[in-house]
């Protein structure tokens, strides 16, 4: 049997976990996890992220997969896995006339699925005769239900005789890892099982699904326990970017709320916003300035005060801007630089492309998990608490002598 895909849809959205496929996990995002052990899998050849969300396709394409962008009809809490399956099997098809003989559908939810585990389940397809095939661990445990007035009665037993385990029939738990197929029957079916299913037994230590916010942390201790992953110590600043990075920078953008403010709105009872800003950022950034560096700022924020600000500080901005990184190339065009010689600070994921795209990228002590792992450096203090002053201090002690 020839050719095996794996798929990884990743939505942008989460009702349980916000931005859950995109949060760090044990040091990576949680998508890397998956991404990483399909690519290491003997029996797979292509591995595709299927997703609606520019952040997560960053991440993806970082990690080595391809990505196909799905429409947002296909990316809401209601719309079925199979649906996002058979959008990318048929996208493939059309457009690079690519045809598959078996898809692995891997969740991300489960971050500690091993190659092995890939392998096994999609073996089963290609040598053992299977349709479908998935991930499950044996199950051993007495189920009832509620039969109406409080009456609980035996769902998998029969509550007046009590079998011992090894007197039971075995029983199996499907576990959300991994599911491989035929393409050929799921095409026909639109269905994820059919035919002769197989199953795929995995420790159970190693069937731990993401679906709350208290399972994170019980994630990562997991992912520690069994040697997935290495121990990550709590975010503190990181270790300041090289020298001769550093030393190449010749244009600082940074983002204002959550930068240059505390990411907090005062509302007076008339409904107008007021923010607070560090006198130290305009220090920092008027020092800057002096010494040669192009400064600028790049806001989704429609409120007058980005300008007001801004205005005061001498430097060009741009407001209620959706995309930023045109906004931050168009800014770099004009001055003839490269993005190795800019430095950009943000703190939320819609600062994400413009932090993957520049030679530095910064963020406060503050900034959501999402984007911390794209930082070359995060400063000591939280963003409205003198950001620019401290990246204004770094920066000029390395460079002095060296700016004109």
């Amino acid at each position: 049997m020839s050719e095996t895909l794996a798929i990884i849809p990743a939505r942008g959205g989460s009702k349980g976990i916000p931005r859950k496929n995109s949060r760090p996990l044990a040091g990576k995002p949680l998508l890397a996890w998956t991404i990483e052990a399909a690519q290491e899998a003997a029996h797979i050849n292509r591995v595709l992220v299927s997703t609606d969300d520019l952040v997560i396709a960053r991440i993806a394409q970082d990690y080595g997969a391809d990505v196909l962008m799905r429409p947002d009809e296909l990316a809401t809490d209601t719309a079925s896995s199979e649906a996002a399956l058979l959008h990318a099997l048929e996208t493939l098809a059309a457009n690079e006339n690519y045809h598959p003989a078996v898809l692995a559908f891997l969740q991300c939810t489960a971050p500690l699925t091993t190659p092995a585990d890939i392998d096994g389940t999609v073996n089963l397809i290609r040598q053992g005769g299977y349709d479908t095939a998935v991930t499950m661990i044996p199950y051993h445990y007495f189920l009832w239900r509620d039969a109406g007035d409080g009456r609980m009665t035996g769902i998998n037993h029969e509550a007046t005789r009590r079998l011992r385990r090894q007197e039971r029939e075995p029983e199996f738990q499907e576990v959300g890892a991994v599911y491989a197929m035929r393409v050929e029957g799921f095409l026909a079916h639109r269905f994820r099982f059919f035919g002769r299913i197989g199953k795929y037994v995995v420790p159970p230590l190693r069937a731990f699904e993401i679906d709350e916010p208290a399972d994170w942390p019980v994630a990562e201790a997991l992912m520690v326990g069994t040697g997935r992953a290495k121990a990550v110590p709590p975010a503190t600043a990181v270790a300041h970017p090289p020298t001769a990075r550093l030393a190449a920078i010749r244009a600082i953008v940074t983002d204002f709320d959550g930068v240059l403010t505390d990411n907090k709105v005062l509302v007076d009872q008339d409904g107008r916003e007021t923010v607070v800003c560090s006198r130290g950022d305009g220090w920092g950034i008027d020092l800057l300035k002096k010494a040669g560096y192009h400064v600028a700022c790049i806001s989704t924020e429609t409120n007058p005060v980005v300008a007001a600000r801004c205005q005061k500080l001498g430097i060009p901005y741009w407001q209620g801007q959706t995309d930023k990184l045109s906004a931050l190339t168009s800014f770099l065009a004009a001055h003839n630089l490269p993005p190795e010689a800019c430095l950009y600070v943000g703190n939320d994921t819609n600062d994400a492309a413009c932090l993957r795209h520049v030679g530095v990228a910064v963020v406060p002590q503050d900034a959501t998990p999402e984007v911390k792992p794209l930082a070359d450096w995060v400063t000591a203090v939280t963003g409205g608490n003198g950001v620019l002053r401290e990246i204004a201090h770094y920066l000029l002690s390395v460079h002095e002598g060296e700016v004109a």
